[in-house]
């Protein structure tokens, strides 16, 4: 990464962490083989799976058996969603504000879309109307991807299990990884996706944590790899690294999450100095590592061009396929009014975030702010 850029859209990606890469790279030159052989050399690569597996497992604190890997975490959510309603029937329900991974599956199905609070979060009556006994799938992400709101996934579990028993509870955990120990997680869901690139990771690689006794219908058909759960080919230099990645992440979370959230405190305090800045959810309820502002009178796409012309990386909203911005529906969901939502910005810090990232984008988006707002000034007149 260069060293002029500040970086702070580790929400969209983050830099692959340098062990991570280190432990990626014998399989691009020399483990070649493909895992699904029966001679040496691929016993040799299955068995670097298999290590990589139980990595996974210690860190989620399921079995090594309930770890399944796949392309990325838009699967993962897909396999979870689509393979159960296509297995059991039955309706699918899924909050508001989930990643359109999820959403767009629930929707697709002809499912229940549930409303969210203020906050963001799952609004737990609305969720208690909806769940009955045809209920097979509930989906409800662990952290916000756009604005950091922590969901009371023990609430939402209490209420699945008691009123749709038959229902697989999934959380999207993509966002989760670097702020919350997976093993608070695991017990209160029965399916749990994660995506290595948002934790140091590589692109490309997915994981999908499916309790033992549910079973889903593959929605990757082919050679049977991953116990006939997802075929195709593995990815072994990425898996390898993703589970290099995720025990890092998992080792230096508690420290990590306190240095994060010291820098949080800076970044807030200079955003909030800018006049129209509206915080969108409090930091009693987000993870340390995404701050998420409204700017009144500023438009999004003006700022973001101004902060990449001065080396500032950040983002109105998730990130999509064309790179394009869109109207965000988890601010829409939240009630936030359409001229705030223009106005959107999530800064997102992650393992390479400095003081002086912080010190350098509270600056250059003041310049930007006080740019737009001259010219807006000069028009007016």
């Amino acid at each position: 990464m260069s060293l002029d850029l500040v970086y702070l859209d580790h929400a969209a990606t983050t830099p692959m962490r340098p062990e991570a890469v280190q432990a990626m790279l014998p399989f691009l030159t020399e483990v070649f083989a493909n895992p699904s052989g029966s001679h040496r050399f691929a016993r040799q690569a299955r068995q670097c799976i298999d290590e990589a597996r139980d990595v996974v497992a210690d860190v989620i604190g399921c079995k090594p058996g309930e770890v399944i890997f796949t392309g990325c975490g838009t699967e993962s959510d897909n396999s979870a969603i689509t393979g159960i309603i296509r297995r059991r029937g039955g309706v699918a329900v899924c909050s508001a504000a989930e990643h359109h991974a999820v959403l767009n599956c629930v929707e697709h199905a002809g499912g229940r879309v549930v409303a969210v609070d203020s906050n963001g979060a799952i609004d737990l009556r609305a969720l208690e109307a909806v769940l009955d006994a045809e209920v097979s799938s509930v989906s409800v992400m662990a952290v916000n991807n756009e604005i950091g709101t922590v969901t009371d996934l023990v609430a939402v579990s209490r209420l699945v299990r008691k009123l749709a028993p038959r229902a697989v509870l999934h959380t999207d955990a993509v966002q989760a990884v670097c702020w919350i120990d997976l093993r608070t997680l695991w017990p209160l869901v029965d399916t749990m996706a994660l995506s290595a690139h948002k934790f140091g990771g590589p692109k490309g690689v997915g994981i999908l944590i499916v309790r033992e006794g549910i079973t889903f219908e593959p929605t990757v058909l082919g050679g049977g790899q991953e116990r006939d759960r997802r075929s195709g080919t593995h990815n072994v230099g990425g898996i390898v690294a993703t589970a290099e990645a995720l025990r890092l992440t998992d080792l230096a979370r508690k420290d990590e999450v306190q240095r994060i959230n010291v820098l949080r405190t800076a970044l807030i305090a200079g955003i909030s100095r800018i006049e129209g800045a509206q915080r969108t959810v409090s930091s009693e309820v987000s993870v340390p590592g995404i701050v998420h502002f409204c700017l009144q009178g500023i438009e999004s796409e003006s700022l973001l061009y101004l902060l990449d012309e001065a080396m500032v990386c950040a983002s109105a909203a998730s990130a999509c396929a064309s790179g394009a911005m869109e109207p965000s529906h988890v601010l829409a969901a939240m009630g936030i009014s359409s001229e705030l939502t223009a106005g959107a910005l999530r800064l997102s810090m992650g393992h390479t975030t400095t003081h002086s990232d912080v010190t350098r984008a509270i600056s250059a988006i003041t310049d930007a702010t006080d740019r737009i707002r001259s010219v807006q000034n000069r028009r007016s007149l």
